[in-house]
């Protein structure tokens, strides 16, 4: 990926150097979010996409009216349990000014994308962390991996985990790291659109195995959303040969099945919540082929 040289995003708080005492968090599987102490929180104002995106999205299968849904949703990637560094100095290293200009131009695309509607962008903060951290949703390790969490709308991620994804996951090169960035931003949308908040209060009256189910396509339709920036991205002309194949192997490396059989010896059906690696495949390369929001309809389509 062509990335030096390019804007660096502002909104990350560097907090690496600062870890210890908290509690760690659960098993990330590829990609997610979490849910805020206290119930969701914010929201408004986004009634034009939310129709585009929720009404596509969630409507039909949820029975939402979307000019209500307004409040605030949940994010993780696939940790392996293993032991992260709990110290990193903080400095202006060439990881740190990787994620933030891929952060920078997420926000260029979600921008563009917001704006067409005629709305605004607003756009998250990344936490660089090492070891735990404190977020509005908790408590999390790095063996958590990157997540999302909505009550304060904000990234977090261990610049370590990039050297797990690819030791322990096999999956290497800087446009999968993207795409696990651009996969937890696409969690973000979800909570502006309404999506993330709707499911968490459906989720309260749901049994384990249809919770399950629903959180596997908020998931997907995440990838999806990384897939649409990874579009616009190469219409920048910014991918190299190879790009994609990364993100595509990185989408095979952390799916439900895949890990599983990695950490387990055999896989559990009932218990996928983020999706299989053909799954995770399909719908990352959906969103990058077409680019399009309604290509990434996963509640209504067989996924």
């Amino acid at each position: 990926m062509l990335w030096k040289g390019r804007r660096q995003s502002e909104n990350v708080e560097d907090e690496r150097g600062q870890g210890g005492g908290f509690g760690g968090g659960g098993l990330g599987r590829g990609g997610g979010f979490r849910i805020p102490i206290g119930g969701a929180t914010g929201g408004g104002g986004l009634s034009g996409i939310i129709i585009l995106v929720v009404l596509f999205f969630a409507l039909r299968a949820c029975g939402i009216d979307p000019m209500a849904i307004l409040a605030g949703g949940d994010g993780s990637v696939p940790g392996g349990g293993g032991q992260i560094s709990q110290t990193e100095p903080k400095s202006n290293d060439e990881m740190k000014q990787f994620v933030s200009t891929v952060l920078a131009e997420t926000e260029d695309v979600w921008s563009g994308i917001f704006q067409a509607e005629g709305l605004k962008y607003e756009e998250p903060t990344m936490v660089l962390f090492s070891g735990q951290t404190r977020s509005a949703c908790g408590f999390a390790s790095a063996a958590s991996g990157p997540f999302y969490c909505p009550g304060d709308r904000k990234v977090y991620i261990d610049l370590a985990f990039y050297d797990q994804l690819d030791r322990q996951f096999g999956a290497s090169g800087d446009f999968a790291q993207a795409y696990v960035l651009a996969h937890e931003v696409g969690h973000h949308v979800q909570n502006l659109t309404g999506i993330l908040p709707k499911f968490n209060q459906m989720r309260q009256q749901m049994g384990e195995a249809q919770a399950n189910q629903m959180s596997t396509r908020v998931e997907l339709q995440a990838d999806c959303f990384a897939g649409i920036w990874g579009h616009f991205t190469a219409q920048k002309g910014l991918l190299e040969q190879g790009d994609l194949e990364e993100a595509l192997n990185a989408a095979q490396q952390i799916g439900d099945d895949t890990l599983q059989r990695k950490t387990q010896g055999y896989v559990v059906p009932e218990s996928f919540n983020h999706g299989t690696s053909a799954q995770r495949v399909t719908w990352f390369n959906r969103g990058f082929q077409s680019g399009k929001l309604a290509d990434c309809d996963t509640f209504n389509n067989p996924v």
